[in-house]
């Protein structure tokens, strides 16, 4: 590694991989450790194993420091890592969820900074770049693969709107619905929020597309935070 002029960083920070395959398990410790001197890094392989981990970090909460990092990949052999995210932002505080994938595609990407992911890095990085843009989260910047930012922008690019258009207005619970679908709740799951059935649900996804001119969950999630509703 050559990069070695970033900040002390402290001892006591925690990290938390969460990658089922062994060898690039290891490779991201490794990429913790040379970004953060002294962070004590736990690793999980699986949903499952990563909540047991999180509920032992829980009783170690600090009132000041760095962030801990939890470096989650998508394609986890007992669920999504979107999910597991979706559950750091809301239950653990004190860790940043950066997504570390291989998937580059708009989808996962907006789907996962609609669960809450803090970055997004594919695997694909040299060592020492990867560790760069880990540095990245003391300085409070989203540490993003050049090829992700590119697509963010690019994104927004496309979808900026007409300055003569009247703003799209939904009834409140089609507002309900999208803020729901925005999280990454699937229409049973949201169903069981709101009491409906999933066929009613099901009708207010499609009024919601229609009106917002969209044809993906990712795209309504980029939607529901654009309006501020997750």
């Amino acid at each position: 590694m050559t990069d070695r002029t970033e900040p002390q960083h402290r001892a006591d920070r925690t990290g938390l991989v969460v990658e089922d395959r062994p060898d690039t398990r290891r490779w991201l410790v490794a990429m913790l450790k040379a970004a953060f001197p002294g962070i004590t890094v736990r690793e999980a392989t699986s949903m499952a194993s990563a909540r047991a981990r999180l509920r032992d970090e829980r009783g170690r909460d600090r009132a000041e420091g760095p962030q801990d990092i939890a470096l989650v990949d998508i394609g986890l052999p007992d669920g999504s890592g979107i999910d597991l995210i979706r559950e750091i932002a809301a239950q653990h505080a004190r860790f940043s969820p950066i997504v570390t994938t291989i998937y580059d595609d708009d989808q996962h990407l907006f789907e996962a900074i609609a669960a809450g992911a803090q970055g997004y890095l594919l695997k694909d990085q040299h060592e020492d770049t990867m560790v760069r843009y880990l540095h990245r989260i003391d300085a409070g910047e989203p540490p993003l693969s050049p090829s992700v930012a590119r697509r963010i922008m690019t994104h927004f690019a496309r979808r900026q709107p007409e300055p003569a258009a009247e703003p799209v207005m939904l009834t409140p619970r089609e507002q309900e619905v999208l803020a729901l679908i925005g999280k990454g709740l699937r229409i049973p799951e949201a169903a069981q929020v709101l009491g409906l059935t999933s066929h009613t649900v099901a009708g207010y996804v499609k009024s919601v597309y229609r009106k917002l001119n969209v044809s993906s969950r990712a795209e309504a999630a980029i939607e529901a935070v654009r309006r501020g509703i997750v």
